[in-house]
């Protein structure tokens, strides 16, 4: 027998009605009548006892109701998990976000999708961008929120905001104000950089590389934001997006070294896995950060 079958039985042993049943599945009576009749045949034995008020399940029918209605609550509660997850009563979006998008970027963002979706559960993995791709590939997270270039075929990329990024100093080094300097001029000095593995710390060797240049830090930090108070502190010339130095290059604790060699603007972006469509809830989070 198909499901469709057990469904009739199982409405109909729950409102002990054909009339009822029929109602609950938009089915006509004789339909209901009739699929009765025919799993009574395939099992061989009577389910309801017929009466003007209405059917009565015979032990037999109340030994398969009992099997049946816990597989059919099962549906029903599947049926309606999925209901709430479309129309964002509940649901989860996994994001990995490195430390400059979630700083520079994403966190108004949070807050907004928050207090417009309350039930929706918001799983951010604080990472760096190489492990962010990883995640993303591994269908461990949703979508990722990291800094461009990224070069990867299975990765749609959906640019968003331009950083500039700049090299800064602290007052030791004010021998260099408005001085103009070369990258291969910064080699004298001390680099307070990123730790290797990530994505900051890859494009500014590549920047360094493009220049002939071999960049050797002095001091290797595991966050964005260490960087400029260890610069403010006259510990090395930092490297820094602007964002993170600006309250301090207006109070005057560092100021902005003037590199004549351009530096290549990177870019705040959403990457998504190609071959896993976004959820109801991941695809919302996607629109309000700008992409459509």
């Amino acid at each position: 027998m198909n499901f469709e079958t057990y469904r009739i039985f199982y409405y109909t042993a729950r409102y002990k009605n054909i009339t009822g049943a029929a109602k609950a599945l938009f089915l006509t009576q004789p339909t209901v009548s009739h699929a009765i009749a025919g799993l009574e045949k395939e099992l061989g034995c009577q389910l309801f006892i017929r009466s003007k008020k209405g059917v009565q399940m015979t032990p037999e029918a109340e030994l398969l109701y009992r099997h049946l209605s816990k597989a059919f609550q099962h549906v029903e509660d599947g049926e309606r998990s999925l209901r709430d997850h479309l129309s964002l009563s509940e649901g989860q979006i996994r994001i990995g976000a490195s430390e400059t998008t979630l700083h520079y970027f994403l966190l108004p963002y949070l807050e907004q999708f928050r207090a417009a979706y309350p039930h929706i559960r918001l799983k951010i993995s604080n990472t760096t961008t190489p492990a962010a791709l990883h995640a993303l590939r591994e269908h461990a997270i949703d979508f990722a929120v990291i800094i461009a270039p990224v070069a990867d075929d299975s990765i749609e990329i959906h640019e968003l905001l331009e950083i500039r990024d700049i090299f800064i100093a602290g007052p030791q080094f004010s021998q260099l104000k408005d001085t103009p300097l070369h990258l291969s001029d910064l080699n004298a000095y001390p680099i307070v950089s990123m730790e290797p593995g990530t994505g900051t710390r890859e494009h500014l060797e590549h920047i360094f590389a493009s220049f002939g240049c071999h960049l050797t830090p002095d001091i290797e930090l595991a966050t964005t934001d260490l960087i400029t108070p260890m610069v403010s502190h006259n510990l090395g010339i930092g490297f820094v997006p602007y964002s993170f130095a600006e309250s301090s290059l207006i109070n005057g604790s560092v100021f902005q070294l003037n590199i004549v060699d351009p530096i290549p603007r990177r870019s705040i972006c959403i990457a998504v896995n190609k071959e896993f469509p976004l959820s109801v809830a991941a695809g919302k989070m996607v629109g309000l950060l700008g992409v459509t």
